[in-house]
């Protein structure tokens, strides 16, 4: 860490000398991601992008969304929002109310579908609609909870086992069941708190767990330990969890975010990772830097609201040098963010625009320029 005044800029989560100032980037970036929602719907009409061709730009869509579908609703969410517009607006609210499928599913990506693609809805001319559909989501969630196990299970519904515990089925599944009343409160700091017990139970955090007739756990390799967006994932169903679960763990819960950041504060820790730690020649997945910077910088604002305003400082920072990396490095002509690695495993989609991954870095950039507050989504 620098000494004297530039410690004290890094410490604040300013830029350092080299690196840009002012915020005319992100505002740059934000204008692209517009013009390339644009280009989208002209492509899929009712239907949901999943994954683009970089060369082309051309979308993978879905008639349902997939796991997936709330983040393209959430994102006609932040562009309404910017824009004000009463067309915007209309568009969002369509996608969402196509959400509705996904309400009596049993998968625990029902946080995912739900809370991303609701959470930015409220404002001027919401007629409630998102907030009902939010509500109904919720309730099938809090209604799966299994006790014994004290978690919402993955589901069945994209095949493979039930009862399985993984790290994507932490963030937006935390504050959707805390808005369920003390009932979902409950089942909200257990399913993160038995999320965070087993994946910090190794290093690095192991992103899925099966459940026993026992009642013990058996470490999946799939996704392995490694996977990119292990540690993202988890952040933000910890920063969400310490921002809606009132004192309920709060000790813990720090102590787990500090686990989990940090790793991620030293130099050399890249700002975009590969895909899988243990395959350094495979492909980036810029997803998981865009998902992480925005937990950085929720974690960030918690810290300020603490008064613990030095300890905000080092995750800011991160949070921006990672946005302006992704935002100037990592741009398409046509605006989408590339080199998103949907699944390297199966060389799914490797090196491609993701939805999430646009959504990820539009909620950043939209954070940093103080379009949105936040615990707003």
């Amino acid at each position: 860490m620098p000494e004297g005044p530039m410690r004290d800029r890094a410490m604040r989560g300013e830029p350092m000398p080299g690196e840009p100032d002012g915020l005319q980037w992100a505002e740059d970036g934000l204008t692209a991601g517009w013009e390339r929602i644009r280009a989208t719907e002209a492509q899929v009409g009712s239907r949901f992008p999943l994954y683009a061709d970089p060369g082309t730009g051309v979308w993978r869509s879905t008639s349902k969304g997939s796991w997936t579908g709330g983040f393209w609703a959430g994102l006609l969410w932040l562009r309404a929002l910017d824009s004000g517009a009463e067309r915007d607006r209309q568009a969002a609210a369509a996608c969402t109310e196509r959400l509705a499928h996904w309400v009596d599913q049993d998968t625990a990506t029902r946080g995912l579908i739900f809370w991303y693609g609701t959470a930015l809805a409220a404002g001027p001319g919401d007629d409630g609609t998102a907030a009902q559909l939010r509500d109904r989501a919720a309730r099938a969630c809090l209604a799966a909870y299994d006790t014994e196990r004290g978690l919402v299970p993955w589901g069945d519904a994209f095949g493979g086992p039930r009862l399985v515990a993984r790290a994507d089925a932490v963030p937006g599944l935390v504050p959707l069941l805390a808005g369920r009343g003390q009932d979902g409160a409950d089942a909200a700091y257990a399913h993160l708190t038995r999320q965070l017990t087993l994946s910090l139970a190794e290093h690095p955090p192991r992103p899925a767990w099966q459940a026993a007739p026992d009642g013990t756990w058996t470490a999946r390799t799939e996704p392995a330990p490694g996977w990119s967006r292990t540690v993202p994932w988890l952040l933000l169903g910890v920063a969400d969890g310490l921002h809606c679960l009132g004192q309920r763990g709060q000790q813990g819960l720090w102590e787990a975010a500090e686990r989990l950041v940090a790793p991620r504060l030293g130099a050399d820790v890249p700002l975009v990772p590969r895909a899988h730690d243990e395959s350094p020649e495979g492909p980036v997945d810029t997803s998981a830097a865009a998902i992480e910077a925005v937990a950085l910088l929720k974690l960030a604002a918690l810290l300020r609201t603490a008064g613990r305003e030095d300890e905000a400082g080092p995750p800011a920072r991160r949070a921006r040098r990672m946005l302006h990396r992704l935002s100037t490095a990592h741009r398409g002509a046509d605006g989408g963010l590339t080199a998103g690695c949907y699944d390297a495993g199966r060389g799914l989609a490797p090196c491609h625009e993701l939805i999430w991954g646009d959504f990820f870095l539009a909620a950043g950039l939209a954070l940093l320029t103080g379009r949105t507050d936040p615990f707003a989504m």
